[in-house]
């Protein structure tokens, strides 16, 4: 964003430079030229205004405002720069209302807020206290949307206590916060996991009599179902029923997904069929949530059924719903039912990320296939989704899981030699197949060199030798490991003793 912004404003001294240089020579040779061409220019940026301008064409715009006589109200330039903020081109804003006023043009509290929602979305977040102070020295007199605005900018960068501060001190100056302003607030401490705040707060814009809005609810259902409270959730749900607040989509879908979550399928499908009555259109999180859940209880056919229903809908399955879908065939073993929804995402140009590669991967390696994994693994580079550790893990255990541990310990050196973030988790697993086809020397020999590369073994790490020299009937080797990792503060599970 930064390089086309630069690019814009080069374009604009360029401009400038040319404007400039045209100009003195209309005078050198015609004293009447300016009036007129101002005049024209005056008249020029009005022709070309439109309300779906591009990016550049908004910048070619200002270029001519700032160079007509007379210069356009501070209303018009207003206009522009909230065409340009819709664009999310926020740093330009900033900087264009700093020409405006070399230009010595004075902006009023409209322009002032536009600007501060731009600094307060910007790169440039420490500004928002500065043109704060910048408003008040031109006259200024910021309002409740200006210090709201404040506030969501301190969440949006994540300083929670600032937000709580200013929100105390807009009370303090004699403001009354409206819907928005506690609304922003409770949303802001319920990404952050602090419900209980935010609790506080809803109680407190009751009792100053501010009647909350679905989007209120929505931030605090949705910090319940986030945090596991999906009774409390629940609670909220029908307490905004009997205030007739009327839910949407969005309050649905996030308990739903809690539902989901903890199991309890039921009462997610209730939910969605209550959806239907109240002709509230699920969308794709909505439809994707339940999938998810078909698929974690085995009822991958319904699934399926689903995912035509969502798209003859006119609801259009995204890489998360695919996924979900090929990760629950996978699971089941039905492989190739997943390798056929896999090729119509490919066919429909979603995105194939690492994380549908992986699952494909998983599947074909539970149902003894780690030939074909190894073929989808290696088309992923050539295709944009390159192999993080997890896909190589997943391959690892697949291989080991099906005798292919040469082939896996060629992986593993591979994945040595080029220095990846191996953890505990890639090795357990390479000890695991050692173990599993009889090479105990070598699996100590790697567990041992666990200490000198800094890396700390886990239960299952442990657990894995154990297992290993008790198997091979080395039960004096297997009696020194368990009290080595009872010493390490490690609890033996139930496979030590296996």
């Amino acid at each position: 964003m930064r390089r086309s912004i630069a690019t814009g404003f080069a374009s604009i001294a360029k401009r400038l430079l040319l404007h400039k240089h045209h100009r003195l020579h209309i005078i050198g040779n015609h004293r009447t030229a300016p009036f007129c061409f101002w005049i024209r220019a005056f008249s020029n940026y009005r022709k070309i205004w439109r309300d779906d301008l591009n990016f550049n064409e908004a910048l070619d715009l200002f270029t001519r405002m700032v160079h007509s006589r007379p210069l356009p109200s501070i209303a018009e330039f207003t206009r522009l720069l909230t065409v340009i903020a819709k664009m999310k081109r926020y740093n330009t804003v900033i900087s264009l209302f700093d020409q405006i006023r070399i230009l010595g043009i004075s902006p009023v509290l409209y322009t002032c807020n536009i600007v501060m929602n731009c600094v307060c979305l910007s790169t440039q977040p420490l500004r928002a206290s500065s043109f704060l102070a910048k408003m008040m020295k031109l006259g200024i007199e910021p309002d409740l949307f200006t210090f709201t605005t404040l506030v969501s900018g301190y969440c949006h960068w994540n300083r929670i206590e600032e937000a709580i501060a200013l929100f105390d001190e807009i009370v303090g100056m004699g403001f009354r916060p409206n819907v928005v302003t506690y609304t922003t607030l409770i949303h802001c401490l319920c990404r952050n996991r602090d419900v209980n705040h935010a609790v506080e707060v809803f109680n407190h814009m009751g009792s100053n009599g501010i009647t909350p809005n679905v989007v209120t609810y929505n931030a605090l259902v949705s910090g319940f179902c986030e945090i596991g409270r999906w009774s409390d959730a629940v609670w909220l749900f029908r307490d905004m029923m009997e205030r007739n607040i009327e839910p949407n989509v969005i309050t649905f879908t996030a308990l739903i997904d809690a539902f989901v979550k903890v199991g309890k399928l039921l009462e997610a499908e209730e939910l969605y069929k209550v959806m239907i009555r109240l002709s509230i259109d699920p969308d794709v999180f909505t439809y994707s949530s339940l999938i998810k859940g078909l698929c974690m209880f085995g009822r991958l056919d319904e699934a399926r059924r689903m995912f035509y229903l969502m798209k003859s809908n006119g609801c259009y399955p995204n890489e998360v719903t695919y996924t979900t879908l090929i990760h629950g065939f996978c699971k089941s073993r039905r492989v190739e039912e997943g390798t056929k929804i896999f090729g119509e995402m490919y066919q429909k140009g979603l995105v194939v990320n690492v994380i549908t590669y992986t699952v494909l991967i998983q599947g074909y390696c539970l149902v003894g296939r780690p030939d074909v994994a190894q073929e989808v693994f290696s088309q992923m580079g050539s295709r944009g989704a390159h192999p993080d550790i997890r896909t190589y893990n997943v391959l690892l255990d697949g291989l080991c899981y099906n005798g292919k541990v040469g082939k896996a310990l060629m992986i593993f050196e591979y994945m040595r030699k080029r220095e990846m973030d191996i953890s505990i988790v890639t090795y357990t697993i390479i000890i695991q197949g050692m173990c599993k086809v009889g090479k105990m020397e070598a699996a100590f020999d790697l567990f041992c060199s666990l200490f000198s590369k800094g890396m700390k073994p886990n239960v299952i790490t442990y657990t894995t030798m154990i297992s290993g020299f008790s198997r091979q009937g080395l039960i004096h080797e297997a009696d020194a490991l368990f009290k080595k990792m009872i010493q390490d503060g490690f609890s033996p599970n139930e496979s030590v003793y296996k």
